[in-house]
């Protein structure tokens, strides 16, 4: 039984939406930040990286960067650029990419939930990471952004959705990448909600609630909640929640307890490749070739950059592409048949020296949206001496292996597009 929780929302006017809403703050780096900032005095890049409005040089980890935050935060929260609900709201997030589009559910989902595995795991967090979001939470008080959950799909749930996205918008903008964000807030009266509701094989129709309550109620017929996307999120709202003491003496679980998340429908996400690029080769190149002809089927010089079916790499290396076709694995579990495995097992480990991904500072990852152009950029520049182009990991896999308890590799998917974060912040103070 998945938990459903509305919150009061703190959020900008609805002109203001746009100039506020930024990226995540996982998908740049401090430098970038500050770039997309410049001139941008309203971005919640401020709030989410706020060691843009220090000193060039500050460590975001230093203390000053949590409490800058939090100083952002209160004064957003006090202006004339956002309003706070006066109750407890779900809302409906439609995003817009190329022409294709995927709707989901905003609202908060239980820390409880996730302790327990309700909401399933597939990507181990590290600790550096897990400690700086926990600091801004707990500085701000606040979840200043959400994360991506997927769900196995709900005929009665997607009614529900479409319907709210028959009433007019909260916001509706279209960001400078090309996305398009439109939210709903879900507020359908009591008299205009009807929704079939299977249970025990039985067909029942819901009446006498708002589409609020209906929302909760379909919910509780979910079984798993499967995080898509922002994982280190996920586990700082827990860390965060133990550290407030989530307990409470009159039975109801406090507002920390809860985070917030969009939940999207498996058959509507969207998962790119996460490459990898090596820095600094443990052989000469050649030597490199020959390794991989005697363990893998290697075809040199090839024109097109991407692997064409799973199973497949292409490894980018002195100006030229190479095709590589993986072995079989020789481990057990499902986790270890994923492309990203089977590249670390046949490759990575035995004949570049990189047995942990997770922290070894020879590798890096870069996200599928950037394309093959960023990894022949990264290589020609300099910044490393090869590349390896993924085949995306798919849905199924993801939910295989988190349904068998395991952990995929690191960096092993890439959801697009990607949340903007400033629309709807939870608050718990």
């Amino acid at each position: 039984m998945a938990t459903i929780h509305p919150f009061r929302a703190l959020r900008p006017v609805p002109e203001k939406a746009e100039a506020i809403a930024s990226v995540p703050y996982d998908v740049i780096n401090t430098e970038e930040a500050r770039a997309l900032a410049r001139g941008k005095p309203d971005s919640f890049l401020h709030v989410i990286r706020p060691e843009i409005d220090l000193p060039v040089g500050t460590d975001e980890h230093d203390a000053a960067v949590y409490e800058k935050g939090a100083e952002n935060l209160r004064r957003y929260a006090r202006s004339s650029l956002s309003l706070q609900e006066d109750a407890p709201a779900l809302y409906v997030y439609r995003l817009v990419m190329f022409g294709r589009e995927q709707t989901g559910l905003f609202g908060c989902v239980s820390v409880a939930e996730y302790d327990d595995d309700t909401i399933l795991k597939h990507e181990n967090t590290r600790p550096v990471k897990e400690d700086d979001r926990t600091r801004h939470i707990l500085t701000q008080r606040a979840h200043a952004e959400p994360v991506m959950l997927t769900y196995r799909d709900n005929d009665s749930i997607n009614q529900l959705i479409e319907a709210v996205k028959e009433r007019a918008p909260l916001y509706d903008f279209t960001a400078e990448d090309g996305v398009r964000h439109t939210i709903w807030k879900a507020d359908i009266p009591q008299s205009h909600v009807e929704v079939t509701r299977v249970d025990e094989g039985d067909e029942q129709v819901l009446l006498d609630t708002d589409v609020t309550q209906a929302l909760v109620e379909l919910f509780k017929d979910v079984e798993t909640l499967y995080v898509a996307d922002g994982h280190h999120r996920c586990k700082a709202a827990s860390r965060a929640a133990e550290a407030l003491d989530a307990t409470s003496s009159d039975g109801e679980a406090p507002e920390f307890a809860f985070f917030p998340a969009v939940l999207f429908p498996m058959s509507q996400m969207h998962i790119m490749p996460y490459n990898r690029i090596v820095k600094r080769l443990p052989i000469a190149p050649e030597d490199l070739l020959n390794e991989l002809a005697r363990v893998c089927h290697l075809e040199t010089g090839v024109a097109d950059p991407t692997p064409n079916l799973a199973g497949e790499v292409c490894l980018y290396m002195q100006h030229h592409w190479h095709r590589i076709e993986l072995p079989h694995t020789r481990r057990a579990t499902v986790a270890d048949g994923l492309d990203v495995a089977r590249l670390s097992e046949f490759i990575l480990e035995p004949i570049l020296d990189i047995e942990d991904p997770r922290t070894d500072p020879n590798i890096d990852f870069v996200g599928g949206i950037r394309g093959t152009g960023e990894l022949e950029k990264r290589v020609d520049g300099d910044e490393a001496e090869l590349a390896f182009s993924m085949y995306a990991t798919s849905i199924e896999e993801l939910v295989a292996v988190s349904d068998a308890g395991l952990l995929m590799p690191p960096k092993s998917t890439w959801f697009e597009p990607k949340l903007r974060s400033g629309l709807l912040v939870h608050l718990f103070d």
